[in-house]
């Protein structure tokens, strides 16, 4: 047997041999996954790096994870999660503000843009990380701006015929066409005015 010396460089740390709980080795596959694709891209993400990298094997892989957009897509989701809480606090502007910001600077400061762009151009070819995107991200995440936008309604900060998944749709689909079709910048300031004229209004008068 290798003594751990002897281990080649840049090889992927080998645990001990005994059986891990699932819940961990879950864990550090899904830690691994959102690290390499933050890191390198969708070109460089394979099943085979991450259960490298993971310590585990591809075959423990596919048992969660029918393909390598699905875990990379649940990669991504673990990797920027905290940073895209939603907040409550009362006053649907600012919270609405907050949020579009933070997802600004998610997809402009970080390589988290570039990912989701490379991901939503793999979801078209990949039904699997197709499904997975509406079930496990945009689909989550979607709910709780609806959630917000009601509960702002019935504090009456919003007019009750207002259809917040349109509402959704105007805030959040403005981000994403500046992300993937990038003419016009994407920045923070440009989330501020959009959820400022959306809430108020561009009609003169």
């Amino acid at each position: 047997m290798q003594e751990q010396s002897e281990r080649t460089p840049g090889a992927a740390v080998r645990r001990g041999r005994g059986r891990r709980p699932a819940d961990e080795v879950r864990a550090d596959a899904l830690a691994a996954a959102g690290t390499l694709l933050l890191r390198e891209g969708m070109a460089a993400f394979t099943m085979e790096r991450v259960a490298q990298e993971a310590a585990v094997s591809k075959t423990t892989l596919y048992k969660w994870w029918s393909s390598r957009g699905t875990l990379a897509l649940d990669g991504y989701f673990h990797a920027v999660e905290s940073t895209l809480a939603f907040p409550d606090t009362g006053d649907i502007e600012a919270d609405l503000t907050t949020q579009v910001r933070a997802f600004v600077r998610l997809l402009t400061e970080t390589p988290a843009g570039r990912v989701m762009a490379e991901l939503i151009g793999q979801a078209q070819t990949d039904p699997d990380l197709s499904a997975a995107l509406l079930e496990h991200y945009s689909g989550p995440r979607r709910d709780l701006a609806v959630q917000a936008i009601r509960r702002a309604q019935q504090r009456g900060q919003l007019r009750a015929g207002i259809e917040p998944q349109v509402l959704v749709d105007q805030l959040w689909g403005a981000c994403y066409h500046r992300l993937l079709l990038p003419n016009l910048p994407l920045t923070e300031d440009f989330a501020t005015q959009l959820v400022h004229n959306l809430l108020h209004g561009v009609a003169d008068g």
